[in-house]
């Protein structure tokens, strides 16, 4: 006899990479009373079996496995399954296609950052939205981290007044950073570059916390590390086009072994015969078209301004947030990682340590440093992102409650964040602000409304 997978709402799963990974996993265990994986969309049939064997082991040998379709096939898929959801976490600019179609066939979506990679797009999913009676969710999960939250409610309980304006540091690693320039990332036409892909998460949350609008972008930067370029001009010999081919990568830092890690082997190395796509590219490469070093300057409706800063080659990662406000001053630093060494016996780091600090100093008064609540999962599980994750999940698969500071996010917040770094985009090739308002992207619920609603 057949398994029965168990589940009210019925998921179709778009992009069975490994960032679908939290979803399907969380749909097969810990949420499995309310949801359940029906269907895969992907053009690579290797990383659809890995997901099978998922299911298989969550719910036995027998268990029936989702319908498989290709991207050409999304429509059919939507005729065929009629998910209650559609969940993308395909690569970024592929978002709308899968967007619009389900919220047409009336099925809600479930959104990966960022919402999409330019204006054309951004637009498109605004007009489905409209017409939708559909429901459009973002995953922002860096709202639901205890850190970030403490964060708000402080904002919100008014311990620094009003807030007058925010600095805003985010570090990447020469781990986690380099691997943005070994993936499809590297090309700014299917990522939208940093400013899109990694801080969509970053402009998410400064409008939560400020709880504001953006409305003028100005934006510097360039590719000052990696590529081809300024390898050379550091004086870097030859290198292979990819990490498999790289008869030192064990000595070399920016190499990436895709057979050494079980997901990686066999979502990508094993699955290149299916697609072509080649996950360890080297980060001093031609080809690579976004940034690195990024500065960002935003101003907001109600008078804050924001100085966002992103390198994605740091010694250490984590990020410092600084807000200056009428009644004193909020601080943050994460520490996420405090070193890379390229010895697996290097010295533990003394100096800077794992963790995170907030310190809250009002006017006239000595600076205190606030507690952070624990995650009850830790910083980084289940899945990471500073312990926000589960949180994050339960609002998605089980629907959200009353949430004082509001962390769910629709699809306003998800244009509002990915506005910011289109706008960025705009004013590095024009060397000028950009009004916020001339994209012509919905910024608020009001706005994703019919034209004949009320």
């Amino acid at each position: 006899m057949n398994a029965t997978i168990p589940g009210p709402r019925r998921y179709a799963v778009v992009g069975t990479g490994s960032r679908a990974q939290m979803y399907v996993d969380a749909l097969l265990t810990t949420h499995a009373d309310v949801g359940t994986p029906v269907a895969w969309c992907d053009v690579n049939a290797t990383r659809m079996s890995y997901y099978d064997e998922r299911v298989r082991a969550a719910y036995g040998p027998d268990a029936p496995l989702p319908g498989r379709y290709r991207p050409d096939d999304f429509d059919a898929l939507l005729e065929d399954v009629r998910p209650d959801a559609v969940i993308v976490t395909s690569p970024d600019w592929t978002h709308h296609r899968y967007v619009v179609a389900a919220l047409e066939h009336g099925s809600d979506v479930v959104v990966e950052k960022p919402l999409t990679t330019s204006v054309d797009k951004a637009k498109a999913i605004a007009a489905a939205a409209r017409e939708s009676s559909a429901d459009l969710v973002m995953t922002f999960n860096y709202r639901y981290s205890p850190r970030n939250s403490t964060v708000k409610q402080l904002i919100l309980d008014g311990a620094i007044g009003d807030v007058t304006s925010v600095h805003f540091e985010w570090v990447l690693d020469t781990s986690h950073g380099a691997d943005y320039f070994r993936r499809w990332h590297r090309e700014k036409d299917r990522s939208g570059g940093l400013l899109v892909h990694k801080a969509t998460h970053h402009f998410d949350l400064v409008n939560w916390w400020l709880d504001d609008v953006p409305a003028t972008v100005f934006a510097l930067g360039g590719l000052r590390f990696y590529g081809a370029e300024n390898a050379k001009a550091r004086g870097l010999g030859p290198r292979p086009v990819r990490s498999r081919d790289d008869a030192g990568r064990a000595a070399d830092p920016f190499a990436l072994d895709l057979a050494a890690d079980d997901t990686l082997r066999r979502l990508y190395l094993e699955a290149e015969g299916d697609d072509g796509y080649i996950r360890d590219q080297d980060v001093f490469g031609e080809g690579i078209t976004i940034e690195d070093n990024l500065n960002v300057l935003v101003g907001y409706e109600r008078g804050a301004s924001l100085s966002y800063t992103l390198n994605a080659h740091s010694p250490w990662e984590g990020y410092r947030v600084a807000f200056n406000g009428t009644a004193g001053r909020l601080e943050i630093e994460v520490v996420e990682s405090a070193h890379k060494a390229r010895d697996a016996g290097a010295d533990v780091e003394r100096v800077r340590r794992k963790g995170t600090r907030i310190v809250l100093q009002r006017h006239w008064e000595p600076a205190v440093e606030v507690p952070v609540p624990d995650s009850p999962h830790g910083a980084h599980g289940p899945h990471g992102h500073g312990g926000g994750d589960r949180l994050l999940l339960d609002d998605v698969f089980r629907g959200p409650g009353d949430d004082p500071l509001g962390r769910p996010a629709g699809a306003a917040d998800g244009f509002r964040s990915v506005a910011v770094g289109l706008a960025g985009n705009e004013s590095l090739v024009t060397g000028r602000p950009v009004p916020v308002a001339s994209l012509g992207l919905p910024l608020r619920a009001d706005e994703l409304r019919p034209a004949s609603a009320p």
